[in-house]
């Protein structure tokens, strides 16, 4: 059984499920996986844990307030997925960015294994874009911060992220905006920052946070989301790796 810990946010959580089970659609119930969705919508903010100065905060840094922060959610996140342990779970996925600057401590502790969402971003991008490509990232302000994604995409290709402006005129609001379920206005708030990310020559988007994907694909088909030609959607790519592991 897949293990899905949600609730950062939560609507981010149900696209998740539904895209694992569109990947499905046409085969009888008993052929549909076996996951359950642990909504924890209680654990504390990711991006507001984080901070400011985010890439001195670590679980050794020696600012007692910074480390407060970061084990709150780290513990917050231990509970999670330790229910999803004792309900028989075989592994664990976390529809959520920003919450893998988390992944490394986290799986330490659990003992279980965790799919890296960033990870197999990168795995599937080696696919299809050329070494040294520009690739774009729309994400919150604390995953561009703690490098989720540079650990992996740094070597092999250039990232470019919006300008300061637009990060905070449009990726966070319409980041803000599907959170309060205004998915139309988000639409069109992340407009100005994909067009941003497109002069800049970027072969491929990086949707990198799980609630980019709901507000750009909202009014389209599965199919258009699944054969998309710039954007780079993470839920989705989670969820093939979930059913490609779960299969085994």
């Amino acid at each position: 059984m897949i293990g899905i810990l949600g609730g950062m946010g939560t609507q981010a959580g149900l696209d998740f499920c539904n895209k694992l089970a569109i990947l499905n659609r046409g085969k009888i119930d008993q052929e549909y996986p076996l996951f359950l969705l642990y909504n924890k919508s209680n654990i504390p903010g990711r991006p507001e844990s984080i901070g400011v100065q985010t890439r001195n905060l670590s679980i050794n840094s020696k600012n007692k307030k910074k480390k407060k922060k970061y084990l709150s959610v780290l513990q917050s996140l231990l509970k999670g997925c330790n229910v999803l342990k004792k309900s028989k779970c075989k592994f664990i996925v976390i529809p959520c960015n920003t919450a893998h600057y988390w992944y490394e401590d986290l799986q330490k502790k659990i003992k279980l294994p965790i799919i890296n969402m960033p990870k197999e971003v990168f795995n599937h991008t080696k696919n299809k874009c050329k070494k040294k490509s520009s690739i774009g990232l729309l994400a919150t302000e604390g995953t561009l911060k703690t490098g989720i994604y540079n650990k992996f995409f740094d070597k092999d290709y250039n990232l470019i992220f919006p300008n300061i402006s637009l990060q905070n005129k449009s990726v966070n609001k319409a980041i803000k905006l599907v959170k309060m379920g205004k998915v139309k206005a988000a639409s069109k708030m992340i407009k100005p920052a994909i067009d941003y990310l497109m002069r800049k020559k970027c072969k491929k988007i990086i949707l990198g946070c799980t609630e980019l994907p709901i507000a750009i694909f909202a009014f389209k088909s599965f199919k258009k989301i699944k054969n998309s030609k710039i954007f780079l959607d993470p839920n989705l790519i989670l969820a093939h790796a979930a059913m490609k592991k779960y299969r085994k």
